[in-house]
């Protein structure tokens, strides 16, 4: 009887890579094929090599530190500021269950005076939101 052979090691693949070339590049052209490759995010530089030698699709993303953070800060404002306006609602209900027609009418008084001063905070903030976007963002 003959005994059975045990395989042993890797599997080969079904379509191994054999070939190689090479190719050199001076200091400058190195510094960009490295910022293209960091910003591809593509795991090896030789499946970024093969994607650009024959014109794959290759996803660049270029994240503005800067924006990103703008826009974060941006939207924890806008939760804030909806916060506000809900707890607006609640105090006018409750000026109107709570005091006299006349005392309720003073301190709406005085908080309308406080929603003009936030409108006006608020269109300033649109006017620097609008103009970072237009010097700072690209399209």
């Amino acid at each position: 009887m003959k005994k059975k052979q045990i395989k042993r090691g890797r599997k080969p693949k079904e379509k191994p890579f054999v070939y190689r070339y090479v190719f050199r590049l001076n200091a400058e052209e190195n510094a960009q094929f490295l910022a293209q490759f960091d910003i591809s995010e593509v795991l090896t530089k030789a499946e970024f090599i093969r994607a650009i030698l024959f014109e794959r699709e290759i996803k660049v993303l270029k994240v503005d530190k800067s924006a990103h953070d703008f826009y974060i800060k941006l939207t924890a404002f806008y939760s804030q500021f909806r916060a506000v306006g809900v707890n607006y609602n609640q105090v006018v209900k409750a000026l109107h269950t709570n005091f006299t027609e006349k005392r309720a009418q003073f301190l709406l008084l005085k908080l309308e005076k406080q929603t003009i001063a936030l409108i006006a905070i608020l269109e300033k903030m649109t006017r620097l939101i609008q103009k970072f976007e237009k010097e700072w963002l690209r399209k």
